[in-house]
């Protein structure tokens, strides 16, 4: 006899994906503009473009692939991770390194620097593990946080020190204890490697991921059980980073487009386009919004970086020659008047 779970099942799948279509059709009619068309017809001031934007320090210390690089609360510092084994804490205004760290595996990923005091940073990489560290006392790990299967693709502080915010490579993202090592909640809905979190900055309860199966999730940390919104099918290829920016998310992905996600209209708002993806390139790889929100930067594997002015076209607005490698990472500083990235070229950049 016919198992009748299964059918119910099946029966169940074939009803969702005819209600996801239903949907779909129901978004397209209504998709009638975006950002850049409704504000074609308002005056804009115009943004620095080369040569007022231009490489103003170069951070030379590394001797391995620069991975990822995070600002500090204040602006003054940038924290970077290498294949080298080192993390690294610069100046952004002298370019001297005040900070060194050697750690355990040189197969880091991502670093994260706490934002409000600065005096805790954490890396995750091919170990698997969250290991956080003070800059006072470089020598020892006070954390190493165990629970991923995968690699840890991304890690960012919120509320404080207290907590900590994972991605892996195991597809789900993870909120730890920073002083205690528990896991406080397990985030699990995508199918495929978490590249990319990024955490509301007025609201820190409000965090989106970016994974390889081409989705953007929108979670409220306060209602762990499932993501509030899910965004699919905007993407050909790999999602590779997010950035929010008020309610909207940027996104940059191995297709070499980035999208316009609006939370309040549960769509995008806009398609960037005018960068290569062909097969051989990873296509883009990091993005940033600027502290307005009107520019979107995003890295490239060919070694660029592409600005576009959201608000004027789908075109860049200019793109900059930014390093010999693999664009590995960039930010924008909280203070927005700085853009710093990072590269496979072992050096960091500040614009």
């Amino acid at each position: 006899m016919p198992d009748l779970n299964l059918i119910k099942i099946e029966s169940a799948k074939t009803q969702i994906s005819s209600l996801e279509s239903q949907l779909n059709v129901e978004r397209t009619k209504k998709r009638d503009a975006t950002l850049y068309s409704n504000s074609s017809k308002t005056h804009l001031a115009e943004i620095r473009v080369p040569p007022a934007t231009k490489v103003r320090r170069t951070l030379k210390g590394h001797f391995g692939k620069v991975t990822s690089l995070h600002w500090s609360g204040d602006s003054s510092c940038v924290a970077s991770a290498s294949q080298d084994g080192k993390l690294l804490l610069w100046n952004a205004n002298t370019t001297n390194k005040l900070k060194s760290i050697s750690l355990k595996s040189p197969y880091v990923m991502t670093v994260g620097m706490e934002q409000t005091k600065g005096n805790m940073v954490a890396c995750g990489g091919l170990d698997n593990l969250v290991s956080i560290y003070k800059w006072n006392e470089p020598s020892q790990a006070i954390q190493e946080l165990a629970h991923h299967d995968g690699f840890v693709s991304c890690v960012r502080f919120c509320k404080g020190e207290s907590k900590i915010l994972s991605g892996s490579g195991d597809s789900s993202l993870i909120l730890w204890d920073v002083e205690t090592g528990r896991v406080l909640e397990q985030l699990q809905e995508h199918a495929a490697d978490v590249m990319s979190i990024s955490i509301h900055a007025h609201n820190e309860n409000i965090v989106a991921s970016g994974s390889v199966d081409k989705t953007v999730k929108i979670w409220d940390l306060r209602k762990p059980k499932g993501s509030t919104q899910s965004f699919t099918g905007f993407h050909r290829g790999d999602i590779n980073a997010v950035d929010f920016t008020h309610d909207m998310v940027g996104t940059a992905s191995q297709d070499g487009t980035c999208q316009l996600l609006d939370l309040r209209a549960h769509d995008t708002v806009g398609t960037l386009v005018g960068m290569d993806a062909s097969d051989d390139q990873e296509g883009l790889t990091c993005c940033s919004f600027s502290k307005s929100g009107r520019i979107l930067f995003a890295g490239h594997s060919n070694g660029t970086v592409a600005a576009w002015d959201v608000l004027k076209s789908a075109q860049p607005a200019f793109v900059l020659q930014a390093h010999d490698k693999h664009v590995s990472s960039l930010a924008v500083n909280n203070m927005g008047d700085a853009l710093c990235t990072s590269s496979w070229d072992s050096t960091l950049k500040i614009w």
